[in-house]
């Protein structure tokens, strides 16, 4: 009989969270010695993430930081929302997130290759999804740039992780009001700052979209202009965050809301998990 206590497997199945029958057979495996069972269970958990490649990650959590004048998002993924929640997930996020910030990780390429416990970011996700059993990456990496930020996480489901993030940089001293506007990107899922950031080429075809539309309609010739114009004036008010209705008071605009408690944004980012 193998030389291991039920307190060795508790113990194992507690660092590693493998599941049940892995861990016990690992140690039978390696008569009893824990070390070698966790080199087995990792090796064959390495020979299992090929085959996970090209499972979905539609689970996992957000999770932020702020260092200095940046602040770092990053989203990581897994299969499922029991491993989201888990512990060795939790603590595995925590390690990425302090690996890309003190990298100066600005892309997920760059986040992947930052050193962390002696490897890389990819390695040591790549480590702990072998051993769990699972798929995971990190997903995306944003950072923004300010003088103060406003970091908001929102639990979709109590028993999660955060699985919507918003920071916000900002100039101004209103840290009340500039985390309102976080929850409120939260929200309203703004893609840009202002309609000036709003890409040419992504308002020339919502102007003809709207053209075609209203032709189909029947509007007349001669409103035509006018009618295009406000409906692209609408296309703004859902993708521009200054130009938004508030969403604690629909009859401000985040504009205003900001002019009035002396906040300027100079950035910020949104993640939702699986989105």
């Amino acid at each position: 009989m193998a030389n291991f206590s039920l307190a060795d497997l508790k113990v194992l199945r507690e660092q590693l969270g493998t599941g049940m029958v892995d861990t016990k057979n690992a140690l039978i495996e390696a008569d009893g010695d824990v070390e070698k069972a966790t080199e087995i269970l990792r090796l064959k958990g390495a020979k299992g993430n090929a085959k996970r490649a090209d499972r979905s990650t539609s689970e996992g959590l957000v999770a932020a930081k702020e260092n200095g004048d940046t602040a770092t998002l990053i989203e990581l993924a897994c299969e499922t929302d029991f491993v989201a929640k888990g512990e060795k997930f939790l603590a595995l996020a925590d390690l990425v997130l302090d690996a890309v910030v003190a990298a100066g990780a600005t892309t997920v390429e760059e986040g992947n290759a930052a050193p962390a416990d002696g490897k890389t970011v990819a390695e040591v996700i790549a480590d702990s999804a072998a051993i769990i059993g699972e798929k995971f990456e990190l997903r995306r990496l944003a950072v923004v740039h300010g003088e103060h930020f406003a970091v908001y996480l929102h639990k979709t489901n109590k028993d999660l992780p955060a699985q919507v993030g918003v920071v916000v940089g900002y100039t101004g001293d209103d840290a009340e009001t500039a985390r309102s506007i976080a929850q409120h990107i939260s929200f309203a899922n703004p893609s840009y700052l202002s309609r000036d950031d709003v890409p040419a080429d992504e308002v020339e075809k919502e102007r003809e979209i709207v053209t075609e539309i209203s032709k189909n309609e029947g509007k007349p010739e001669a409103a035509l202009p006018k009618i295009v114009e406000g409906r692209v004036t609408s296309y703004f008010k859902q993708v521009a965050l200054l130009e938004q209705d508030y969403a604690k008071d629909n009859k401000l605009s985040v504009q205003k809301v900001l002019a009035d408690a002396g906040l300027t944004v100079t950035g910020f980012a949104r993640f939702k998990v699986g989105a």
